[in-house]
């Protein structure tokens, strides 16, 4: 179990670790009401797709906690405009989704005072997050030979779910069973999720890692062949293309260029059966500023435009694996993902 934590609630309100200021700072953000979580999701102070989920639960205890206190027993209109401004924070990363949805399905039965029932779903929701990572972990941990260079992208450990990891929990696993000797790590431009937060991990637990920039993805597997490319997931459409932080795309690419394989690492609610496939998925775009700038200080031209989406597609002919709490997939398209859902209980 990682030591690291991204949120806890604590004292009547949520707390999250701030990733904007890592690694050089551990700094706790205090979200006492649903519209704080809101911007804390959508400023990127707690982000993961699992994570997002998690925080977006705790929101709604929040919001139901200030709901009643207005209305009285009419709480669950008051609390539309809450929910709708959760819904609204990512609207990539399916979780955040799943988990209001959960949430909003314990509306009917609570009689009274809200809180408490949806503070105790919220947290079984963590808890869940926990243990499936745990169960990914193992799956997917067994598919990687002993000795094994990967490489990974993005951030997906414990500071992107309820603790341990997705892709990274598969990493910290394997590495304890002997069955990784080193891990590259993208920078994950342009928020450096890869150079500051999972190198940050990493070196947490001494785990033999290396940086490199994104656009090494090629050369990296020709020249030090890497075995895997292991990486999250913030939507898994029905056909089994994923979606995932920009970059994703192109690693996958390159792995499948140089014979590399490719897993993807997500818990059963980043699946999305409704989406048939990754050209229906909504792919958010952010500030140009988030590529002009860096650190506040302009790398580019005043007034120069940019195209910032922040996550892309892979398609599931380009994926090898699939694992999630319940098991793998392998060569993921829409037959087996159905066929895998069904036994799954989705």
């Amino acid at each position: 179990m990682s030591a690291v934590t991204a949120l806890r609630w604590h004292s009547g309100a949520l707390d999250l670790l701030d990733q904007r200021r890592l690694p050089a700072e551990q700094t706790w953000l205090r979200c006492a009401s649903a519209g704080a979580v809101a911007d804390a999701i959508r400023d990127m102070v707690v982000r993961g797709a699992p994570a997002i989920g998690i925080a977006a639960a705790y929101g709604v205890a929040l919001a139901a906690r200030d709901a009643y206190a207005a209305a009285g027993d009419g709480w669950r209109g008051a609390i539309a405009a809450d929910m709708a401004y959760l819904r609204a924070a990512r609207p990539t990363a399916v979780n955040l989704a799943w988990a209001l949805d959960r949430m909003a399905r314990q509306f009917a039965d609570i009689a009274g005072d809200p809180e408490r029932a949806l503070l105790a779903e919220a947290r079984a929701i963590h808890d869940e997050d926990v243990a499936a990572n745990h169960a990914m972990a193992a799956h997917g941990a067994a598919l990687i030979d002993p000795g094994s260079r990967v490489l990974t992208h993005c951030n997906t450990g414990a500071l992107a779910t309820g603790g341990h990891g997705t892709a990274l929990g598969v990493i910290r696993t394997a590495h304890a069973q002997g069955r990784i000797a080193e891990v590259f790590v993208d920078e994950t431009r342009p928020w450096l999720q890869g150079a500051r937060l999972t190198a940050w991990e990493l070196q947490q637990e001494g785990i033999p890692a290396r940086l490199v920039v994104d656009g090494a993805a090629a050369w990296l597997f020709a020249r030090l062949r890497p075995a895997w490319l292991i990486v999250g997931a913030d939507r898994i459409a029905a056909n089994g293309d994923t979606a995932n932080k920009i970059g994703t795309y192109t690693a996958a690419l390159a792995a499948r260029a140089h014979g590399a394989k490719v897993m993807v690492v997500a818990p059963l609610s980043t699946f999305d059966p409704v989406t048939p496939d990754g050209a229906a998925i909504e792919v958010e775009e952010r500030p140009a500023q988030e590529l002009t700038q860096l650190a506040g200080q302009p790398v580019a031209p005043a007034g120069f435009a940019a195209w910032n989406p922040v996550f892309d597609v892979t398609p599931a002919g380009l994926i090898d694996v699939i694992v999630c709490e319940h098991g793998v997939i392998e060569r993921p398209d829409a037959a087996r993902m159905a066929a895998f859902l069904r036994t799954a209980g989705r």
